[in-house]
């Protein structure tokens, strides 16, 4: 092969290189992205689980506030 050639075949791997620095940065973009709307969903299920949890509460509250008194 000519000094030409090899230059040729340099080139086409740099650009294959950069192209591939290109994606993976892309790739780690997107996954940042997912892990963020991940750690959004979960602070929303903690909420709606700890209102819930208050909601039950509550109810039982309410409930045992309500029934007649049977001790007599």
């Amino acid at each position: 092969m000519s000094k030409p050639e090899y230059q040729d075949i340099i080139q086409e791997y740099k650009e294959q290189v950069r192209i591939l620095k290109q994606e993976v940065a892309e790739l780690q973009d997107a996954g940042k992205s997912k892990d963020s709307a991940n750690k959004r969903t979960l602070q929303k299920l903690e909420h709606v689980t700890q209102d819930l949890e208050s909601a039950n509460k509550k109810i039982k509250e309410l409930e045992e506030s309500n029934q007649p008194n049977t001790k007599e």
